[in-house]
């Protein structure tokens, strides 16, 4: 089939891939000039496990706090009507615990070894890295946590409590210095550079059957005939399918499809610095459950990610949480990078739905497919998301299953 695909984050690319391996003529569009530019870009790199990622769910990590110096979310675009609103389903979400959070789960799970396949197959380095820690300062915040590792448990995710002591023998770069009750240890925990692989499938994609169409904006998707109406071009393009993948632009093309996709930007922040010293680095990922911070090791870089706030794309940087970031770097691997120069400072938005899952399967017209909201974990899910999507294109069960990740009444 000729299939068109909107978006060129890694959701795209992957998506594309797939569809690709499968024989069809694929044709991605990007508004802008690269892939993986905007929710791609600079990610904290977190893959499977999923569930303890921060912002994953609603209900499965700390209570959402919208005030004081200990704030999760920041308001900064004030209090709008469809703020408020998304962060009143949000918090339902979260008391009812009504995510699909043992379907997301297993999804990622197999979006890792789909991943790991992927780039044995193609020789591609993601910059990778193996194990996770979760610094728990207190029992209240293992408490968070606990719903979160009995899913994990469920779906036969390895993961030990363990205290101060194994936790520094496990990353020995940890301060000896900075407080810590205990840790949760995940070994089989992944983490990767999201933007690399997008730029790999890219450049291995384009000719061939793939091609990319980057500074195309797409103004409207029709479904009678289906066919892409682009800015700047009078005829409209015609296809068998299209797959919609645009990330926080998909919201803005839904309503022609007969779709309402309430998605919120819930923008984040990272610092991408140079390795100083290894042995005061990470060797993995960590995640500060308090602060709602990842630490990174990628390849011959430390990446520290963290903060949310609901503003607007071109709203400054918050410089407070930027110190946030820099401060738990320095409170748990002091010297392990460079911080006076070579930094990449990043703020990019999760395209975040209330119940904090994507929208996966066929949309509400024939022809019409929905790759897109997939929040904090477009990077863990990505690959397993393609593959199931194609699958479903090409009328065949996919090997994971997508319950609760079809369109749905919000």
């Amino acid at each position: 089939m000729k299939i068109a695909i909107v978006g060129a984050g890694i959701t795209g690319v992957t998506t594309a891939y797939e569809l690709a391996s499968d024989g069809h003529e694929v044709t991605v569009f990007e508004q802008h000039s690269a892939a993986a530019e905007e929710a791609s870009f600079a990610t904290a790199g977190l893959l499977a496990p999923h569930l303890t990622n921060p912002w994953a769910l609603p209900g499965f990590g700390p209570a959402l706090r919208l005030m004081g110096a200990h704030a999760t979310l920041r308001l900064a675009g004030g209090w709008s009507r469809a703020n408020l609103v998304w962060l009143r389903r949000w918090r339902q979400a979260a008391r009812t615990r009504s995510a699909p959070a043992a379907a997301l789960e297993r999804l990622a799970q197999y979006s890792l070894a789909r991943l790991q396949a992927l780039a044995s197959q193609h020789e591609l380095d993601i910059e990778g890295s193996e194990g996770r820690l979760l610094l728990l300062r207190t029992e209240q915040e293992r408490a968070q946590l606990q719903p979160a590792l009995d899913i994990l448990r469920e779906a036969g995710v390895a993961w030990q409590e363990m205290d101060a002591d194994a936790a520094r023998r496990t990353e020995p770069g940890l301060s000896p210095e900075s407080p810590l009750a205990a840790a949760i240890h995940l070994p089989g925990a992944a983490a990767g550079n999201c933007r690399l692989l997008a730029q790999q499938l890219r450049q291995g994609l384009q000719g061939a059957t793939v091609e990319f169409a980057f500074n195309t904006r797409v103004e409207r998707i029709g479904t009678s005939p289906l066919a892409l109406s682009l800015q700047g071009e009078p005829q409209v393009r015609r296809f068998d399918a299209v797959v919609l993948c645009a990330g926080l632009a998909s919201a803005a093309l839904a309503p022609a499809l007969g779709l309402r996709l309430p998605m919120a930007a819930v923008y984040g922040y990272s610092v991408s610095a140079p390795l100083r010293e290894a042995t005061h680095a990470p060797r993995g990922s960590i995640v500060d459950v308090a602060q709602q911070i990842a630490i990174t090791r990628l390849g011959q870089r430390v990446r520290i990610a963290g903060g949310a706030e609901l503003a607007g794309a071109g709203a400054a940087h918050h410089t407070p949480t930027l110190q946030r970031l820099y401060r738990t770097l320095n409170d748990w691997f002091p010297g392990g990078a460079q911080l006076s120069s070579g930094l990449q400072v990043w703020r990019g938005a999760r395209p975040l739905l209330p119940d904090g899952a994507p929208v996966v399967g066929p949309g509400s017209a024939p022809g019409v497919w929905i790759n897109t909201g997939h929040g904090a974990g477009g990077w863990a899910l990505a690959c397993g998301c393609a593959r199931a999507l194609a699958d479903l294109v090409a009328q065949r069960e996919p090997e994971v299953s997508l319950d609760g990740l079809g369109l749905r009444t919000f």
